[in-house]
C-alpha cells in the first residue's frame, strides 16, 4: 500500500471513465431514445473536494450523453471528452494541455477499453467490479464497485496521500 500512496502523492490529474466507474454500468434508454444514468452523490462530492485541493479531474468516455455533460458541469469538471472509442488521443491532448507527465496522472477504469490509457499513467485504478483483465493491470483496486462509491474512494486516497484529507474533512465541522 505504501507504493500506492507514493504514486498517489504525485497525482495532479485524475481521469475517470463514466459507464461502470461513475455509474454502475447500467444504460437506461427511454422509448424516445433518451439515455438516463444514475450517479452516486458521494462520488460527486468526493470529486468536488479533490478539485478544491488543486487536483484536476478529467473525463474520457466512449459514449456520448447529454446527461454526462450536465453532471460534469454541475461538478465543475472542465475536461470532458465524450465519444472516445480510442481514449489515447484524448489522453495525450489533455496531458499536453495541462503540461503533465504520465506519473502525475491517475486513470480510473473498469474494462479492457481502458487499458491503453491505464498502461501509461502513474496510477492505474480499477473499480472493484471491473473486468478481471483490467484489474490485473491496475496498481490499485477500489473496495467499492463502480457507481457505488468507488470514485469517492479514489478521491480520498489521493487526498490522504497528499496530506490534506483530514484537514479538509475537519473543515466541515466549522
Amino acid at each position: 500500500m505504501q507504493d500506492i500512496l507514493e504514486k498517489a502523492a504525485q497525482i495532479k490529474l485524475v481521469i475517470f471513465d463514466v459507464d461502470g466507474v461513475l455509474t454502475d454500468g447500467s444504460l437506461y434508454l427511454g422509448d424516445d431514445g433518451q439515455e438516463y444514468k444514475a450517479f452516486n452523490s458521494l462520488d460527486g462530492h468526493g470529486m468536488v473536494m479533490l478539485q478544491q485541493t488543486g487536483v484536476q479531474i478529467g473525463i474520457i468516455t466512449g459514449r456520448t450523453s447529454k446527461v454526462v455533460e450536465i453532471r460534469m458541469n454541475s461538478l465543475g469538471i472542465q475536461h470532458l471528452y465524450q465519444g472516445q472509442r480510442d481514449k489515447r488521443p484524448a489522453y495525450s491532448e489533455l496531458k499536453d494541455h495541462l503540461a503533465l507527465n504520465d506519473s502525475q496522472i491517475a486513470y480510473v477504469g473498469d474494462d479492457v477499453v481502458d487499458l491503453p490509457v491505464m498502461s501509461r499513467v502513474g496510477l492505474a485504478i480499477a473499480v472493484q467490479d471491473a473486468h478481471a483483465f483490467a484489474k490485473q493491470h491496475a496498481h490499485w483496486i477500489t473496495p467499492s464497485a463502480g457507481g457505488k462509491g468507488a470514485a469517492r474512494e479514489v478521491c480520498e486516497l489521493i487526498m490522504e496521500a497528499q496530506g490534506n484529507l483530514h484537514s479538509h474533512l475537519e473543515s466541515y465541522l466549522r
